[in-house]
């Protein structure tokens, strides 16, 4: 599964390194830059699908960066800027910036703007899903959809409702490598503010209820996946 790539261009070694480690937690690909002249030369080389621009660099601002830009690449920029005069933020996004985060900031508001300005830039197609069974049976679990009601060899097993939307989550696209930062944004919404964490305790709650450590699999470094070839 190709991971999605963020170019950090930010001078400051402890916040480029801050950004970058937050990121990869969340399931991105990062590289980092410290000045304009490296940063350009990373973006014709690692090929970012999203630019977290630092406003003042030291060689050349990030307003420079993105007049360089603007003709030549269609990549989203969010600013990294300590500067909050709103006549600042309209010369920037006049320049092709798409989104601001102030100095100092917190982490989950950088991944919720990411997350957001990506699915702005590239919408969950729109195409109608395949319908879900209103009965799945995989091996001894038989889940019922419309009661949201799960057994196991005909015992009923109690789930709570992000539980039971975890596993109908990952069943329904049995297979398909879910990144934390997936699972976060379908089960618990795009607004939610608590970490990766959660994801993993929740999977570790139905591996446990379910015993189904050999169903619910960890994909190194990138999230989790229900096992197809089960049956």
């Amino acid at each position: 599964m190709e991971l999605t790539k963020i170019l950090i261009i930010e001078d400051e070694a402890a916040i480029a390194d801050l950004l970058a480690y937050g990121l990869q937690k969340e399931g991105f690909q990062t590289a980092v830059a410290h000045n304009g002249k490296d940063g350009l030369k990373e973006i014709d080389e690692f090929k970012p699908d999203l630019l977290l621009l630092d406003w003042m660099l030291p060689d050349q601002s990030g307003l420079d960066i993105c007049k360089k830009m603007m003709g030549k690449y269609m990549l989203p920029i969010i600013m990294i800027t300590a500067r909050s005069d709103i006549s600042d933020k309209v010369i920037g996004m006049e320049l092709g910036a798409d989104d601001y985060i102030t100095k100092p900031f917190d982490m989950r508001e950088v991944i919720v703007r990411i997350r957001t300005l990506l699915r702005r830039i590239n919408p969950v197609s729109a195409a109608t899903p395949e319908p879900v069974p209103s009965l799945i049976k995989i091996k001894a679990i038989e889940i019922n959809v419309i009661e949201r009601t799960v057994k196991k060899d005909d015992e009923p097993i109690e789930l709570t409702p992000k539980e039971f939307d975890l596993l109908m989550t990952l069943t329904s696209s049995r297979g398909r490598v879910f990144t934390r930062s997936n699972l976060l944004d379908i089960v618990w919404g795009y607004n939610y503010f608590g970490d990766t964490r959660t994801v993993d305790i929740h999977i570790q709650r139905l591996r446990k209820k379910l015993d189904a450590n050999d169903l619910i699999t960890t994909v190194f470094r990138v999230g989790y996946k229900f096992e197809k070839n089960v049956d």
